[in-house]
């Protein structure tokens, strides 16, 4: 997993600092005109680079964490009707171990569970809905493996750019001390500087909830076969008298 997050940070890295030299360079061409990214590079430079810098990282860290989990989420996800169905045919042959293998030849966190709930079928039904559970709960938890990374961006950023134009308003007052004279020009620029890095800080919270909102909805949507798949066995066991 770790090999994946360097591999993802590393192409989200490049492709944003392609799209910069890119956009360099269309501002150094001649009757170049203004577009939106070139607007936003701008303003970045504009921004207190110290803190519009940490602000990109936490951008970076947390789509490299978003696109990470809904790969594996997007290959976890199973059939699970198709999945009950050719359970169902094994055990209907009484092919119990046939039943397993089906289980275990599906990817996903679903057939991972019913195949403990196969295996412990000589407990009876209860062995096998506490198995189910017991198992269903470590499935979850890999499931849930780096959501608290994507909330912990999300807080972050926007913290970053409070704390950046914090400091930028104390420096804006600086310099109005040092020149002893409220100036507007000294004011607004100081002031719009601040504002940037919060601005930024902002943006990068918003991008990140809304992956975050969709990866906890594609995980609601697994567990919820999850535990279907795992009542439709118990129902298909007690029906093809797998118990003794």
């Amino acid at each position: 997993m770790r090999k994946f997050l360097v591999l993802i940070v590393l192409f989200i890295s490049s492709v944003y600092f392609g799209a910069l030299d890119m956009m360099a360079q269309a501002a150094d061409a001649p009757d170049a005109s203004v577009s939106m990214f070139q607007v936003l590079k701008e303003k970045f430079i504009e921004g207190d680079w110290k803190f519009m810098s940490i602000v990109l990282v936490s951008l970076i860290l947390g789509l490299a964490f978003s696109i990470e989990r809904i790969i594996t989420l997007s290959l976890a996800s199973v059939n699970t009707d198709t999945l009950i169905q050719r359970i169902d045919e094994k055990l209907s042959a009484g092919d119990l171990e046939g039943a397993k293998d089906v289980c275990k030849a599906t990817p996903g966190p679903a057939a991972s569970v019913l195949y403990e709930g196969l295996r412990s079928h000589a407990g009876g039904p209860e062995a096998v809905e506490k198995a189910i559970v017991n198992y269903g709960s470590v499935q979850m938890g890999l499931l849930e493996k780096g959501l608290v990374w994507i909330s912990l961006f999300i807080a972050l950023a926007p913290m970053l750019g409070f704390l950046g134009t914090v400091i930028g308003m104390i420096q804006a007052f600086d310099k109005i001390a040092a020149a002893g004279d409220i100036s507007p020009t000294i004011v607004a620029s100081g002031i719009k500087v601040a504002l940037l890095t919060t601005v930024f800080g902002l943006v990068v919270a918003m991008i990140l909830q809304v992956f975050y909102n969709y990866i906890v909805s594609k995980i609601d949507s697994i567990i919820n076969r999850m535990e279907d798949a795992s009542i439709g066995l118990v129902e298909t066991m007690v029906k093809n008298k797998v118990f003794k």
